[in-house]
């Protein structure tokens, strides 16, 4: 069994049926989904659609890019303690677009961690070109004497900020970015990555994986994702499938 822990199959302009994206990813094997808010009223569609499927779940929160827009509609929904709420995300850092001022992403992380901490939930974290800003920010939780679990979501950054997340205790995010990057450092990256940390996405419907570039990823293409590590690694697919899940359902708790 595979679990794609990060897609937005619930986003209002997903472009597949979204019956058929869940058949065809239970016939990959794929048996759990986390449908991954970005913002409040995106949240709100993750918690809808994960009530209307069996072994669909929900992360709830404000991506930096909405971070302006306000997280109150988070509390909300956290303060409903609907079960199908496994995490607080996808919520962090983005300097690569700075849709929302650098000030305004840092207080908004610290609110979602903090609401994260109160619910006892895992936090799934969006961090682009600004790990600078982010470790001081996770730090200043933990010497609180405060243990945030969680994952770096599609994690492509260097080998010094992999290793400083792994420190910290977090997954790391793999998806189908993996299969076709060509920068020889970001493969050995990858390569690095132990596989107890590894936690398998799509980040659907972006980032396909190889051989499907070109098309509209999907969950069931997490299986590819899966598949490639195999052959990397020249790792059995069974052990593979079996030990993400494992990362998976530990985190999570799903």
């Amino acid at each position: 069994m595979l679990i794609d822990t990060h897609c937005h199959i619930h986003d209002a302009d997903y472009p597949l049926d979204i019956t058929e994206t869940i058949s065809r990813a239970r016939l990959a094997d794929v048996q759990q989904l986390i449908c991954v808010g970005t913002d409040q009223n995106n949240s709100k569609l993750a918690v809808e659609l994960a009530s209307k499927n069996d072994d669909l779940y929900a992360a709830v929160g404000v991506h930096p890019h909405e971070a302006k827009g306000g997280w109150d509609e988070i509390v909300n929904l956290l303060n409903s303690q609907n079960q199908l709420i496994i995490a607080v995300g996808e919520i962090g850092l983005d300097y690569h677009y700075n849709h929302s001022p650098h000030d305004v992403q840092i207080q908004a992380l610290k609110a979602q961690i903090e609401l994260a901490l109160k619910y006892d939930l895992p936090i799934i974290f969006h961090v682009r070109e600004a790990f600078d800003d982010f470790w001081p920010v996770f730090d200043s939780y933990s010497s609180a004497g405060q243990r945030i679990r969680g994952v770096l979501h599609s994690f492509t950054d260097s080998a010094e900020n992999l290793a400083a997340g792994l420190k910290r205790g977090l997954y790391i995010g793999v998806n189908g970015y993996s299969t076709f990057v060509r920068d020889e450092s970001q493969k050995a990256m990858f390569n690095s990555i132990p596989l107890s940390k590894i936690l398998l996405e799509t980040d659907a419907p972006y980032l396909t994986p190889a051989p499907f570039r070109g098309k509209v990823n999907e969950p069931a293409f997490v299986r590819n994702v899966a598949e490639h590590l195999s052959n990397i690694r020249q790792i059995p697919y069974d052990e593979v499938a079996k030990i993400t899940s494992e990362n998976a359902r530990a985190l999570f708790k799903i």
